[in-house]
């Protein structure tokens, strides 16, 4: 009966463990929204187009341009950048490349995916793939983890013949993310995500003037995480399970609690 009870109470505590977890699993704030996905690619960082997860962007650019955008990437997710270069109709063997980075413009490896690709004579699309490394909420100053904030798409074609220099070519860039919650967490989280440069939005002063500001994917509109991971439900989990074990092991080894029986004229 004892082990009952406790057994009662220990799925309600389980439960209240898991309901902010639950609450938690509202879509991450990249996910894109009713907004219209940007038609367009800046030719630099600094003129990155924003787009958001769950958007596939599209741009019109020639041959040898390099294509830009921008998306913000949360702790706990893996994103991944895939992106499709339509070819004009007639053209030579062209090898084009992604590359992404982070807010400190360090180049991101990719865990697997065709981040480079050939395409021979008169192959229509050339389609490319990254899946970063899941992103964590802090590292050491020395490494190259993945860090939240602001992360940079550049599409660029690395080898082509003259003759294709200058070739209209349209390309279609989409980033999704899988979450990987508790299972990448970490014990420290950074002061602020890493969102630095100036981005092609303004903010209206006082006096009515324009001002460059920093880019829209700020901690301020809410993606950036807080100290809240499935791990500590895992962590509650464990200690449950070790308080029935100690509940059981006790109960077991205690006996049934009655006096032994004294023979009669002991």
């Amino acid at each position: 009966m004892r082990i009952t009870r406790a057994l009662g109470a220990a799925l309600l505590a389980l439960g209240l463990a898991a309901g902010p977890a639950a609450a938690d699993a509202s879509p991450s704030p990249g996910v894109s929204g009713d907004g219209k996905a940007p038609t367009r690619a800046g030719t630099s960082f600094r003129t990155a187009t924003e787009i958001e997860q769950g958007q596939q962007a599209t741009a019109s650019g020639s041959a040898g341009d390099y294509l830009y955008w921008s998306f913000p990437a949360d702790t706990g997710q893996r994103p991944t950048v895939k992106a499709t270069v339509k070819l004009p109709d007639t053209h030579g063997t062209q090898t084009w490349q992604l590359d992404v980075y982070d807010g400190l413009r360090r180049r991101q490896a990719c865990q697997y995916g065709a981040q480079s690709r050939a395409a021979g004579q008169g192959a229509a699309t050339v389609e490319l793939a990254c899946v970063l490394r899941t992103v964590r909420g802090w590292s050491e100053p020395w490494a190259n983890d993945p860090l939240p904030g602001t992360y940079y798409v550049r599409l660029t074609v690395v080898d082509l013949g003259s003759a294709d220099l200058g070739l209209p070519v349209s390309a279609e860039v989409r980033v999704d993310s899988k979450d990987i919650g508790g299972a990448a967490a970490v014990d420290g989280s950074l002061g602020k995500p890493l969102v630095p440069g100036i981005a092609v939005t303004s903010g209206e002063q006082k006096d009515g003037s324009k001002a460059a500001v920093l880019s829209s994917f700020g901690s301020d509109d809410g993606w950036s995480s807080g100290w809240w991971s499935d791990r500590w439900v895992w962590t509650a989990i464990g200690g449950i399970l070790a308080a029935l074990a100690g509940i059981g092991g006790y109960v077991l080894t205690r006996g049934s609690g009655r006096p032994s029986r004294v023979p009669p004229g002991a």
